[in-house]
This record gives structure tokens, C-alpha cells and sequence, in this order.
């Protein structure tokens, strides 16, 4: 694993999360590095906006680490190629309470528990668990929730084919002020290339 400038002496500490979320991607091939991509992103959008060392850190470590909770979410459910019941989504929205609680175990981790649990909080206040709104959802969480969506859009899915850049750019602009702050929003708007070079370097290895 190449060494993370953010993370310095953690560079043991960051290893483990990488392991972990390996463990994560291998249940599921269509999101294999997911969380990796949505990190490295979510890393370039803190440096975009220009938060501190100490907030750019938490945070990418808890985009690594966003989608833990999935560890609780059956095989069945999580990999399903149809639309799933009321009761399987029931399931997936779930998995930011169950990875927040699996990070309020951990002495280092737990102060990063609240972005993940609201990764899928909407900047409208109709997202998952809580149905908190605007500046009451983590900044952590709203740059998460943008790249988080970049990446799943343009990935192929065990549901769906994966569509294009262009089409998550007007995804993602039609839904500022709903899903997304704007202001984060328009910070990945305003650097798309940069932003989602991640991803597409993904695609070129793939």
C-alpha cells in the first residue's frame, strides 16, 4: 500500500482499515475498491474546499470505512440482481447505524462514528437514518455522500450497467440543494476532471 501524506505515523493504523474494507469489497465483486476510490476522492474534495490536516484525515479515513455497517447486510440482499422488497432495502439502510456502531468500539474510531452513520443523510433532510438536513449532517458525511454517489453511478452494478461521466455530472448538479450541499456540490462540480480522475483511472486498469 503506498504511504498516505495525511496519515503519517498511522501509516500501521491505516493498513488494518485498508484490510478491513478488502474484506468488505470481497463480498461484493461489482464494488470491488469502492471505498477506496470513494476515499481518495473524498481526500481531493477536502483539499479542494481547504480544511484543516486534522479534518482532511478524519475524513478520509471514514470514506474508507463508510460502508462497514454492510458487513451486517445478508449476501442475498447485498447482491441482488433485481429490485429489491421493501423489506431487503429495509436491510441496506441499516448499514450506517451498524458501521457506527462498530466504529463506537474503537477508542480512535469512534469520533469518526457520526459521519458514517449519516453518509446517507440528504442535504433536504429525506435521506437515511436520522433524516437530519443541511449543516446538521457532518461535513465529513456530505462530501462523502457526493463521492459516494460518483462512484456508484459510473460503476457497473450487479443491477445495472455503469453510466457515464456525463450523465453523473447532471446527476449531481440537478441535485444540488436536495441530495447534496451545494456548496460541497459545486466545489466537485467546478473540479470534475480532478475529482473523478480516481475513477477513471479505475476504469482504465479494469
Amino acid at each position: 500500500m503506498s504511504d498516505c501524506a495525511y496519515c503519517g505515523s498511522e501509516i500501521d493504523y491505516h493498513e488494518i482499515i485498508d484490510c478491513i474494507t478488502c474484506a468488505l469489497d470481497a463480498r461484493d465483486p461489482y464494488t470491488a475498491g469502492h471505498s477506496e476510490r470513494v476515499s481518495d476522492m473524498a481526500l481531493k474534495v477536502c483539499q479542494l474546499i481547504g480544511l484543516k490536516k486534522d479534518d482532511i484525515l478524519k475524513i478520509h479515513i471514514a470514506a474508507h470505512l463508510h460502508d462497514i455497517g454492510k458487513i451486517g447486510v445478508p449476501d442475498s440482499v447485498l447482491n441482488k440482481a433485481g429490485k429489491l422488497t421493501d423489506e431487503e432495502f429495509a436491510y441496506i439502510k441499516k448499514h450506517p447505524q451498524i458501521g457506527a456502531e462498530i466504529l463506537r468500539k474503537s477508542n480512535k474510531l469512534s469520533e469518526l462514528s457520526d459521519i458514517v452513520l449519516m453518509h446517507h443523510e440528504r442535504y433536504d433532510g429525506k435521506g437515511y437514518p436520522l433524516g437530519r438536513a443541511g449543516a446538521d449532517i457532518p461535513i465529513g458525511a456530505r462530501i462523502i455522500a457526493v463521492c459516494d454517489s460518483i462512484d456508484a453511478i459510473t460503476s457497473n452494478r450487479c443491477y445495472r450497467k455503469a453510466h457515464d461521466f456525463d450523465y453523473c455530472y447532471q446527476e449531481i448538479e440537478k441535485n444540488l440543494w436536495k441530495m447534496y450541499d451545494p456548496i460541497v456540490g459545486q466545489y466537485v462540480l467546478d473540479h470534475w476532471d480532478e475529482v473523478t480522475s480516481v475513477v477513471r483511472e479505475h476504469q482504465k486498469i479494469s
